[in-house]
């Protein structure tokens, strides 16, 4: 058994209050749930703005196919167009 972690860091540019912020992460987190089956919590930076970090997290009998699908994740998180993926990182546990 394999345990994926994926660490995102997003600026969200368009944010000018933290309920502005929360209506882009809910949003996302919503769309990385239904769409790949993944555990997703916002872990840092809850009092920030415009900036926030996602942990995503999914488990698979296969190393490779959790490092697939976390990248898979990645690539859709840098294509949203509200918040700006500024950093991630995958760990395999």
């Amino acid at each position: 058994m394999t345990i994926g972690l994926l660490q995102l860091d997003f600026l969200i540019h368009g944010a000018r209050s933290l309920k502005d912020k929360r209506r882009v992460i809910k949003g996302l987190k919503q769309r990385m749930r239904s769409k790949y089956n993944c555990s997703v919590a916002e872990t840092e930076h809850q009092d920030l703005w415009q900036r926030a970090q996602l942990a995503v997290c999914v488990v698979s009998g296969d190393s490779v196919h959790a490092n697939t699908q976390l990248n898979e994740i990645a690539r859709f998180a840098g294509m949203q167009h509200e918040a700006e993926l500024v950093h991630y990182n995958i760990e395999m546990l």
